[in-house]
């Protein structure tokens, strides 16, 4: 049985996974097969191009891995919801945009795998907090 040796964690845009760093630079150390984690990577995540996805890989001491993928990190899924490109640099004062009460669910039910929140209550306030923190109100 091969043990885990080492954990890695990185953010790749979907379907766009390279070699080059920080891929490679990554991955080299820990001794992966580089082309065989960004053919494999790609493949998964063909459907979601241009999303940035979070990937946790376990290497194991036999060279070999496994990646789990998890769901976008939550303040992309609002500037997607809002089709804006970054939120706002002051914060509290200056407002970039307004998600519905809907959107805040939408947004709640897609990200809850990776919240520790116990209800969708719990989850939609966490979208709040994100949301509030970007300088985007919420109607």
């Amino acid at each position: 049985m091969a043990t885990v040796v080492k954990k890695i964690k990185l953010q790749i845009p979907g379907g766009a996974a390279t070699p080059a760093p920080p891929v490679g630079t990554a991955l080299g150390p820990a001794g992966v097969n580089i082309g065989q984690f960004v053919t494999q990577f790609n493949e998964a995540t063909k459907d979601k191009r241009g999303t940035i996805i979070p990937v946790e890989l376990s290497v194991y001491d036999d060279r070999s891995f496994t990646f789990i993928l998890k769901v976008s990190p939550m303040s992309r899924l609002i500037l997607k919801a809002l089709g804006i490109e970054k939120g706002s640099s002051k914060a509290p004062q200056q407002k970039v945009g307004a998600l519905t009460k809907a959107q805040v669910t939408e947004i709640a039910k897609e990200k809850m795998p990776d919240l520790n929140a116990a209800s969708q209550e719990a989850a939609e306030r966490i979208v709040l907090g994100t949301a509030r923190s970007m300088g985007v109100e919420v109607k």
